[in-house]
């Protein structure tokens, strides 16, 4: 469990790197949530593609932060996130080159696609889950399970078209309930005791 109790005066570093690692995850729910409603508003996944690659990179950039910034006490936990954010990166490219520069319509351009997302996904899940052990945020486990689950049967084709958009809704709505539980939280909460980093 994360501790509440404040063991040390916040350095302004620990201040910093705690609000970029909450941004990370705030833009990525918000980022999600413009993906989702970019499905809703075109209801055509060709037009809905045009600002989608943006928002996919975004999404890919905010992760980022959150990966890079997280506050571990074990540190072989961060290097194996990072490693799987570096194979995110790789994927993010493989569906740019699918998509002729565009990751999004790389996601639909061939049916392992979807698949191309899940060390994406496995970085938020990780951080989500993360989150809900640490703190209770319960919906942290879901996400985490739920996000890489959605992308697999979506890959194996068990979706049906009309629930795709639907499932990505849920979840966009999950990260933004997720978000604002979490961003309000005491800075000192993400820092705990520096004495058990390892």
């Amino acid at each position: 469990m994360g501790d509440i109790q404040e063991y040390q005066p916040l350095t302004r570093y620990d201040r910093v790197t705690v609000i970029i690692y909450r941004s990370g995850i705030a833009l990525s729910a918000v980022m999600t949530a413009c993906l989702a409603a970019a499905g809703v508003i075109y209801n055509d996944p060709q037009q809905a593609m045009r600002p989608s690659g943006f928002l996919l990179y975004t999404l890919f950039v905010a992760v980022g932060l959150s990966v890079m910034y997280i506050h571990l006490y074990v540190s072989r936990f961060h290097r194996a996130l990072k490693r799987l954010y570096i194979g995110a990166a790789a994927c993010i490219g493989a569906l740019s080159y699918l998509g002729h520069g565009n990751p999004a319509a790389g996601i639909f351009s061939a049916w392992y696609g979807p698949a191309l997302l899940l060390p994406l996904s496995g970085c938020l899940g990780f951080i989500t889950a993360k989150e809900a052990f640490c703190f209770r945020l319960t919906e942290g486990y879901a996400l985490a399970v739920l996000m890489p689950g959605y992308l697999l049967l979506a890959t194996a084709g068990a979706i049906p078209p009309g629930a795709i958009l639907g499932g990505l809704v849920l979840i966009a709505a999950m990260l933004l309930f997720f978000t604002a539980r979490k961003i309000f939280m005491p800075l000192h909460y993400d820092i705990g005791d520096k004495s058990a980093y390892q």
